[in-house]
């Protein structure tokens, strides 16, 4: 077959050749990867030597394609995928008229007029954390060159948050430095968000001193920047006798000296002491000419072999651009059982391969996160046809401490070697994930190389004299904005999620019943059912807290017409009837959003999920708006439709209410001395019976399966009873049996010692006789 690859490749070209290897004989790093079940374990024992390895894992090859890897197609062309090395042109894409350049601070609420020529590329948005002028955006500069649009975030997670929501492209983030570490946040956010590393970029920390225009350094007293750098300039300052100051973010302080020269009002004023003529701050180059201020001396860092890593992160990989020409590396996460040499026979699956590793890192996790990681992993499973990847261990309680492992190896995913190393790995691990496959180096392949080298193209030849950043996103303005939401229903658990929103929004209650004393504590506005109308007035969300066998009949109790252009939010436990209920009875410019918040009073939101469904949208602004309130609070957003929600989660609720209910607190007396498991029943049993039994009704009507796991719960009590009347029916035969056998012992003890006297009586009886002759004679 390779033979003939070269012959097509010879007569037809590279392109043609390659299809037809798709329909004739595909190279192996070119096969189509199909999900199929496992049949039989893929890796070899770690008893083996490494030649046993690799025919095994070749006889493996051969057997099975079910690669966890998506079907990708090569690219069309015997050369592989195109890529481009860190740092751009010096063209620029011309903005629109929401973007700004920067090339001082009077600039930067201007912009330039579009042009014809650059209408053809698409612009691209990079988030970065920080202010203008940080070395995050000059890192990004580097990496993707001048053309692209830089959007300043105020933390990590809305650069995470920017990408995921599709208001920007691509996000760069610190992941290490070579003096401070690694930054962990950006580790943890990594397993919140589901974003793939594309690209990498080793950036070269170089502080500049700078200060206002005409300022001699020797007036200079003060140093303000981020600790970190202040700390990484230390000897230099120590040397001038300048006091360094910390300040809240390096460009920040650079931000700062330039609005106290221009007197702007509102900012943030510089620290106690410091003014513009006594005052330098410690920053990249590129915040010196964002805000105006000179650089007095580049590169006074004490340490000159200071570098941070940075990560470009997309909602898509690029794993399938890669090919064996261009270097590679490949970043994982996993999580591992609490058994000896877990670690060990972990990191044995790429050793036996001569796979090389350049990092490993391990972090604690929430158990609340750990627990939404497996549940993900088994619904992808489920998904793919189950067979890939390892059985969650449930057996054993989790350690207090829990552990998850990132990995960096220096080859692709789409290597043999590592695809079942992969697979080795799976079946050892709980929790498995892998962040991105992409190329090493600062290089760039695929759509990101495509969308750089198109805007290249179209502004060839044109100079820019500032560069393109955004001053915010649309989301801002909803993180600021004040919603005005209304809840229909105001049981506990509507309190519950009141409580939640009344600091940040405006939040108004109704309910039969007087709900005021508590819609006053948790400042919430109370009104009575007769005032439903002037309820309903100016509302933006109205989030319906009601039993969901009372559903249709609340709905038919509001004025429906009052809806119009409202947000209808449900909160049942599960989402396929109210979805019909509310689609049916709503008018059709109403938005509906059906959620199942999976917590409830007096447990902590962060890594909980909640479960959402935008069954229709018209305004997506504020149903994000509305979302964000459960983002912000650091829950796990799983956007699911009602279908697949109630076929994981219908099952496992009703079970677990009934569950609760059936354990009475008579049954559960209060212990001075409890062990977890006792624990974990009280709290369930607290947490259900909360909740009204009109809930837990509904939950039962509208579930097929509930009478079925009724049956269920009956049968397996039943089977327990049976299995506890013949164990104790088993005791007392056995008890019995041995009673029984004792008195036969005792029996035939009494006999034989009977035997023994009857025995010893007749010889004496015997012997006697002769004795009486002998005395005779």
């Amino acid at each position: 077959m390779p033979a003939l690859s070269r012959i097509l490749r010879m007569m037809m070209g590279a392109t043609a050749a390659a299809t037809v290897l798709l329909v004739v004989g595909t190279p192996r790093h070119h096969r189509r990867w199909t999900v199929r079940p496992r049949r039989a374990s893929c890796h070899p024992p770690l008893s083996y030597p490494r030649a046993s390895s690799s025919i095994r894992d070749r006889r493996c090859h051969r057997q099975r394609r079910r690669s966890r890897i998506p079907q990708y197609s090569p690219r069309g062309g015997g050369g592989g995928a195109p890529f481009r090395k860190r740092g751009g042109a010096s063209v620029v894409v011309t903005p629109s008229s929401s973007v700004q350049t920067s090339a001082s601070p009077s600039s930067s609420s201007g912009g330039n007029d579009s042009s014809s020529s650059s209408s053809s590329a698409k612009p691209i948005r990079v988030a970065f954390q920080g202010e203008a002028g940080a070395y995050s955006e000059k890192s990004l500069r580097e990496l993707l060159g001048h053309n692209v649009i830089s959007v300043p975030r105020p933390n990590f997670e809305s650069c995470y948050r920017a990408v995921a929501s599709k208001e920007c492209d691509y996000a760069i983030v610190p992941i290490e430095n070579s003096l401070g570490g690694s930054i962990h946040e950006n580790y943890d956010l990594m397993l919140r968000y589901d974003l793939t590393i594309v690209a990498e970029h080793d950036f070269r920390v170089r502080h500049c001193l700078l200060t206002m225009p005409g300022l001699d350094p020797k007036d200079v007293r003060y140093a303000i920047s981020h600790p970190q750098a202040l700390s990484q300039c230390d000897n230099y300052l120590r040397s001038r006798g300048i006091l360094p100051i910390p300040t809240y973010d390096t460009a920040g302080s650079a931000k700062m000296i330039s609005e106290c020269i221009r007197g702007v009002i509102g900012g943030r004023g510089l620290p106690e002491g410091c003014t513009p003529d006594n005052t330098a701050a410690i920053a990249s180059n590129l915040a010196g000419i964002t805000f105006g201020l000179e650089c007095k001396e580049e590169g006074i860092e004490d340490d000159d072999s200071n570098f941070t890593r940075f990560l470009l992160l997309g909602r898509g990989g690029v794993v399938q651009y890669l090919n064996k020409k261009i270097p590679s590396k490949t970043s994982l996460v996993f999580t591992l059982p609490n058994n000896a040499g877990a670690l060990y026979k972990s990191l044995a699956c790429f050793s036996l391969r001569d796979i090389d590793m350049s990092k490993i890192e391990s972090r604690p996790m929430s158990a609340a996160l750990l627990n939404y990681l497996r549940f993900r992993n088994t619904v992808t499973m489920n998904n793919r046809g189950g067979g890939v990847g390892a059985s969650l261990s449930t057996d054993g309680e989790l350690p207090r401490f829990r552990y998850c492992f990132y990995l960096d190896i220096l080859s692709s995913e789409l290597d043999e070697g590592v695809q079942n190393a992969l697979h080795h790995l799976r079946e050892q691990s709980d929790y498995c994930r892998v962040l991105g496959s992409y190329p090493a180096n600062s290089r760039l392949v695929g759509p990101v190389a495509e969308a750089v080298d198109a805007l290249n193209a179209a502004n060839e030849n044109k100079m820019h004299e500032a560069e393109l950043r955004l001053k915010g996103l649309p989301s801002d303005d909803d993180d600021s904005r004040r919603l005005n939401i209304g809840f229909v229903g105001y049981g506990a658990f509507g309190q519950y999620l009141s409580r939640q929103m009344s600091s940040h929004h405006n939040v108004r209650c109704i309910d039969p019943l007087d709900k005021s004393k508590q819609a006053e504590e948790n400042n919430v506005e109370y009104f009575p059912t007769y005032d439903a109308s002037n309820f309903l007035h100016g509302l933006d969300v109205v989030v319906i807290a009601v039993p969901m066998i009372e559903l249709e009949e609340t709905m038919e109790s509001l004025p429906l017409e009052k809806l119009r252009n409202k947000l209808i939010v449900e909160v049942c436990p599960l989402n396929v009837y109210p979805r019909t209920v509310l689609s049916r009875m709503l008018p059709p410019n109403t938005d509906i959003l059906c959620t199942n918040p999976m917590f409830g009073p007096g447990l902590p939101l962060d890594g909980v999920p909640f479960v959402y469904e935008r069954v229709r949208i018209n305004d997506a602004r504020r149903a994000n708006c509305f979302l964000s309130i459960f983002e912000r609070a650091r829950c796990q957003m799983v956007e699911m439709a009602a279908e697949d929600h109630d076929a994981y989660v219908a099952d496992a609720e009703f079970v677990t209410h009934l569950t609760g209910r059936l354990l009475d607190r008579n049954l559960l007396p209060v212990s001075p001395v409890s062990s977890k498991e006792y624990s974990a029943l009280c709290d369930v049993a607290d947490m259900t019976t909360n909740d009204t039994f009109d809930m837990f009704y509904g939950m039962f009507k509208y579930n097929n399966r509930a009478k079925e796991l009724l049956n269920t719960m009956r049968d397996n009590l039943a089977s327990v009873e049976r299995k506890l009347a013949a164990k104790e029916a088993y005791l007392a035969a056995s008890a019995e049996m041995k009673n029984t056998d004792r008195q036969k012992l005792l029996a035939e003890c009494r006999m034989l010692l009977r035997e023994m006297a009857k025995s010893n009586a007749n010889s004496v009886v015997e012997s006697s006789p002769i004795d009486d002759t002998q005395q005779d004679k």
